[in-house]
């Protein structure tokens, strides 16, 4: 429903604008700039998906390997004791921990098609002992904050969008955006914990959250004692390196499994290409949107408004053109993307702008289609402070993208 609004608000306002500039100041060009921008970027659009297919469907065989070789299970047993204090109404037994953990665990492997079932079955079995059905209970607002904050090991779709688009490395902003994905995952944390009174200086929270900070803190520290050109070799060369020996880990699990890999590959490769045609459509009326938007001049007005606020504020504003990925992450995910995508092709998919949309796009995920696929599937209508709290952890997602773009890229 976001997105509907969104894409009437592109048109409309474009054709507003245009209109202002043609009978105020006489711009003959800006409606045939309009049209000309429908087609181009309609034919952007399917060359994008188009071209994605390749690469899609790579990473969907891989990861499909590793769903079948019982990597989504270990992550379950590895965080169990964790989340067995985040849920304490939920008690020690409660059938939705399953689902809870296989979910947190898919979504930080990128694996939507198995996060988005077994998210949906969670906020079905918390529902079941939710004692008022219409009101979201303690349990599913921290599952659904958990959620938005998008902490994500692998984005790889965020890397399939740079290699099709010419990046060089396109794995470059893998460490940038495991940093920001863990700021926004904690203040998501935090803020519900406060709401909840969870108790966060427990002593199995403690040292889950503790070796996870240092861990983030050694990162940050050893690449902001580095140079420019040190923190780029660096991290491409550890972005590469975990990326590869994550396969091989995916692929040597499955064998030890017995499974066979080979097969497993394509039944997760089909689904790939499945999925990449299925986006056409998508991307094409989100770009054609977005182009509009853009040629009519309010892409231009909206960031300098922005650029002239931060200027004013005696902060560097290079980052500004990147902002409308930021605006859109929490009202659309297709809208964030094409935003990206825009972005990238606009300055430059290894431009410094083309990699703070990258890294926003993956630092946190799409609140309120969130909020609304999971409390709508059970029915809730009171979802209290969990929009506050979803908010809270974009904002610091966003924040801490942009600075980790100027530690990475700047």
């Amino acid at each position: 429903m976001a997105l509907n609004y969104i894409w009437i608000f592109f048109f409309l306002s474009a054709f507003v604008i245009a209109l202002v500039r043609l009978l105020f100041f006489g711009d003959m060009e800006v409606f045939p700039a309009m049209v000309n921008e429908t087609f181009g970027m309609a034919k952007t659009g399917f060359e994008i998906s188009l071209g994605l297919t390749g690469v899609l469907t790579l990473w969907m065989g891989i990861m499909k390997i590793g769903e079948k070789g019982g990597i989504v299970r270990v992550f379950s047993r590895l965080i169990g004791p964790f989340f067995n204090r985040l849920f304490p109404e939920l008690g020690k037994s409660h059938p939705a921990y399953g689902s809870i953990l296989m979910n947190i665990a898919a979504n930080m492997l990128n694996l939507d098609n198995a996060a988005t079932p077994t998210g949906l079955q969670a906020m079905k079995e918390m529902q079941a002992t939710n004692p008022d059905k219409d009101t979201a209970s303690n349990a599913q607002i921290m599952f659904l904050v958990l959620n938005t904050s998008g902490l994500t090991l692998l984005p790889i779709s965020i890397m399939v969008y740079r290699a099709q688009l010419g990046a060089v490395n396109p794995s470059d902003i893998f460490i940038p955006i495991l940093l920001a994905t863990y700021f926004s995952t904690l203040a998501g944390l935090i803020s519900v914990a406060v709401y909840q009174k969870i108790n966060l200086l427990d002593r199995i929270v403690l040292a889950y959250l503790g070796v996870l900070t240092l861990a983030i803190a050694g990162i940050i520290w050893y690449f902001s004692s580095l140079d420019k050109e040190s923190v780029t070799r660096v991290s491409t060369l550890a972005s590469n390196l975990i990326l590869f020996s994550v396969i091989i880990i995916f692929i040597v699990m499955a064998m030890l499994k017995k499974v066979n890999v080979y097969e497993a590959f394509i039944d997760g490769a089909k689904d790939g290409f499945k999925t990449a045609v299925k986006i056409i459509p998508y991307l094409v009326a989100i770009l054609v949107a977005i182009g509009v938007f853009r040629a009519s001049g309010a892409m231009d007005w909206l960031v300098s408004g922005f650029t002239r606020v931060f200027e004013l504020a005696g902060i560097n504003a290079d980052f500004t053109p990147a902002l409308p990925t930021a605006l859109m992450k929490p009202l659309s995910g297709s809208g964030a993307r094409g935003m990206m995508v825009d972005a990238m092709t606009s300055y430059g998919t290894d431009s410094f702008v083309g990699r703070v949309a990258s890294t926003v796009q993956g630092a946190t995920d799409t609140t309120f289609y969130i909020l609304a696929v999971y409390f709508g599937a059970v029915g809730i209508k009171n979802t209290r402070y969990a929009v506050v709290c979803g908010l809270i952890a974009d904002f610091t997602g966003i924040i801490a993208a942009i600075l980790m773009a100027y530690l990475f890229f700047y």
